[in-house]
């Protein structure tokens, strides 16, 4: 089995602090006493984004990103409450405090490190196109004047708006908007995670991903400026899952597979 996937994350806190938007704030509030004290970790995790967060056939939150935060609550030691968020509403419900963390398929960026921080990033993707098996649509480079149905507050409506300025693209609340859109004919083409598209092939013979992969999505789990306490337990974690090889069998359960040999700390 691979060991290299988290090996940077030893010595990342001290590494991290001396990056913007990093700057450690030694009198911030200890939030993991907070949260001990309240008996509970409130994380934030989409609902409607098969692999990383979604609601099961016995309609309970399931997912790759909610195994993350479940082995974060268990190294603080409280139970975990999970709050349905979208990719709006994940970073406002932050910051005002209705959760502790946020792990929803987020794209850590470096625009990102203005309003809030992250760990060290946990999961790699990339965006693509998905289309009806008889498109003629091969690429970016082919949408000109096609309708491009998107998630609404991500990174993949800003790099389809620039990769292919002459589409029309329609911003939706969330993945399954979107992919509805598509389905119905309403859109040409959906465009988002390969993982994600991936499962909405996967259960819908009339689709095929075309085109590659648009960009590099390093995905991170965001915490409050300032949250040192947090990040650390959250990058503790992270450790830990690795070399215990917990991460591998998440990786396979959920994506299938070996995990990377590396995911990059640092946003691109």
């Amino acid at each position: 089995m691979k060991r290299r996937h988290f090996l940077t994350i030893a010595g990342v806190a001290p590494a991290l602090a001396l990056l913007p938007g990093f700057a450690r704030a030694d009198d911030a509030p200890d939030s993991i006493a907070a949260i001990k004290a309240r008996g509970k970790l409130l994380a934030g995790v989409k609902m409607d984004t098969p692999p990383f967060g979604f609601l099961n056939e016995q309609n309970e939150p399931a997912g790759f990103d909610l195994d993350i935060l479940r082995a974060v609550a268990a190294t603080i030691g409280v139970p975990i409450e999970f709050v349905r968020v979208t990719s709006v509403t994940r970073i406002p419900l932050l910051l005002s405090g209705n959760v502790d963390v946020v792990a929803a398929s987020m794209t850590h960026t470096r625009e990102r490190e203005h309003t809030i921080d992250f760990s060290a990033d946990y999961y790699v993707g990339g965006q693509t196109l998905l289309v009806p098996k008889a498109s003629t649509i091969t690429g970016v480079d082919t949408l000109d004047g096609k309708r491009v149905a998107v998630q609404q507050g991500t990174t993949l409506a800003k790099n389809i708006a620039t990769l292919a300025p002459k589409a029309n693209v329609t911003a939706f609340r969330d993945y399954d908007a979107a992919w509805l859109a598509l389905a119905q004919g309403r859109a040409d083409v959906l465009t988002g995670s390969l993982s994600i598209l991936e499962g909405f092939a996967k259960n819908n013979d009339g689709f095929k991903i075309v085109g590659g992969l648009l960009s590099k999505e390093p995905f991170g789990v965001g915490m409050r400026h300032g949250d040192w306490a947090m990040r650390d337990a959250v990058n503790a974690t992270l450790q830990d899952l690795w070399s215990s090889g917990a991460y591998a069998k998440l990786y396979q359960t959920w994506f299938g597979g070996e995990p990377p040999e590396q995911i990059e700390v640092y946003p691109q």
